[in-house]
C-alpha cells in the first residue's frame, strides 16, 4: 500500500497528475479498499512544485472500471478520466515511480538518488538509495516519520542495541548505522527486500554493520537472542498488533519503539496492543495522513516474560 510494504513484483500500474488534495484522497481510498499485499499507492509532489501525482501498483491486472469509479468518488469524473494505466512486467517499477523525486531531508539525514549526490552537505548524513524491487526510499510519510524520530532520539541519547523489523530497502537500519557507527540488526519477510537492503548497506559503507536476514517478525537466530533498547517497525497495522508480544520479548527493560505504517484509524488498536505489553505513547507524528508512534516501556500493564518456542510459527 506504500513504500516499505508489498507488492514487490507489481505487474500493472496507474498514474494520475492532479492537485495535492485529490492525490492524497485517491491514495488513501485505494489503501483502504484493496488488500495491501496486492496493491500499493503513493502520492507525491511533482518536480514543478505545483502539481501532485498519485501512483498505484497492482500485483494482478486491475479492473479499470472499478478503479476509475474509486477515483471519481475521491476526486471527481475529470480525475477518473485522466488516470493512465500501464503494464510493468517485472521492470524496476519503483524506479518508474521515483523519477524526478527530490532528496528527502530528515534532520541530518538526506536520502537521495545518485543524481543528487551533489546536494549532500558536509554536515549531512547522506543515504543514497536507488529505486529497486523493494520499498523504502524515504519519500513516504511513514519512512520520513521514522527518520525524524531516529534523529530526535539520538539527540537525547545513544541507543546501544537497535533492531529494524521489516527493513525494506534498509533505509532506517542504514541511517542508524551511519549515525551510531555500530551494528544494526534488521530483517524482512521478503527475500527481495533483504537482498536490496544488503546491497544498499554495502553501497553506503555500512555493509559490515547492516546484515539483513530473511525473518518473519523477529523469528531468526540473528535477531531473537538480543535485547534491544530501540526497535523500529514500519509495517502494516495488523502485523504490528500481532507482533506486539514478540517485539516486547526482544525489547530491553528500558526501551523505545518506533512504529509506523499507520493510518489515523489504526492508531488506537496498535496502542492498545502495545500498552498490554507495558509500553506507553511518548510522541505521535503525523505526515501526509500517516502516523509514526514513539512508545516507551512503562505502560499500564507489566510486560510478560514471553518466549517464542522453537517450533512455533508466527501468524
Amino acid at each position: 500500500m506504500l513504500e516499505g510494504l508489498p507488492p514487490n513484483c507489481a505487474s500493472h500500474g496507474l498514474r494520475l497528475v492532479c492537485d495535492q488534495t485529490s492525490a492524497r484522497a485517491i491514495a488513501d481510498l485505494v489503501v483502504e479498499t484493496f488488500d495491501p499485499a496486492e496493491t500499493a499507492a503513493t502520492a507525491f509532489e511533482e518536480p514543478d512544485e505545483k502539481s501532485w501525482a498519485v501512483e498505484v501498483y497492482f500485483g494482478d491486472p486491475p479492473d479499470e472500471a472499478q478503479i476509475r469509479a474509486l477515483i471519481e468518488a475521491a476526486a471527481g469524473p475529470e480525475a477518473a478520466a485522466a488516470a493512465q494505466f500501464f503494464e510493468i512486467s517485472q521492470k524496476d517499477w519503483v524506479g518508474a515511480s521515483l523519477e524526478g523525486l527530490r532528496p528527502v531531508r530528515a534532520g541530518r539525514f538526506l536520502v537521495h538518488g545518485s543524481h543528487d549526490r551533489g546536494r549532500v552537505r558536509s554536515s549531512d548524513i547522506g543515504i543514497e538509495i536507488e529505486a529497486a524491487l523493494a520499498f523504502g526510499t524515504g519519500h513516504h510519510g511513514t519512512t520520513l516519520g521514522c527518520l525524524l524520530t531516529l534523529a530526535e532520539i539520538c539527540k537525547q541519547r545513544r541507543p546501544q542495541n537497535v533492531l529494524d523489523v521489516g527493513t525494506g530497502t534498509g533505509v532506517l537500519a542504514i541511517a542508524a548505522a551511519r549515525l551510531l557507527r555500530q551494528p544494526i540488526a534488521c530483517g524482512d519477510i521478503d527475500p527481495v527486500a533483504v537482498e536490496t537492503a544488503g546491497v544498499n548497506a554495502r553501497f553506503n559503507g555500512v555493509g559490515d554493520l547492516v546484515r539483513p536476514v530473511v525473518a518473519v517478525g523477529v523469528r531468526h537466530p540473528a535477531l531473537a537472542p538480543a535485547r534491544y533498547d530501540l526497535i523500529f517497525a514500519n509495517i502494516l497495522a495488523k502485523p504490528l498488533r500481532l507482533l506486539a508480544p514478540k517485539i516486547a520479548a526482544v525489547a530491553a527493560p528500558v526501551a523505545e519503539l518506533v512504529l509506523s505504517g499507520l493510518l489515523a484509524r489504526d492508531v488506537p488498536g496498535v496502542l492498545s496492543a502495545y500498552r498490554a505489553q507495558g509500553f506507553s505513547l511518548a510522541k505521535r507524528r503525523d505526515i501526509d495522513g500517516w502516523a509514526t508512534l514513539l512508545l516507551r516501556s512503562g505502560g499500564a500493564a507489566p510486560r510478560p516474560d514471553w518466549r517464542l518456542p522453537d517450533d512455533e510459527d508466527d501468524d
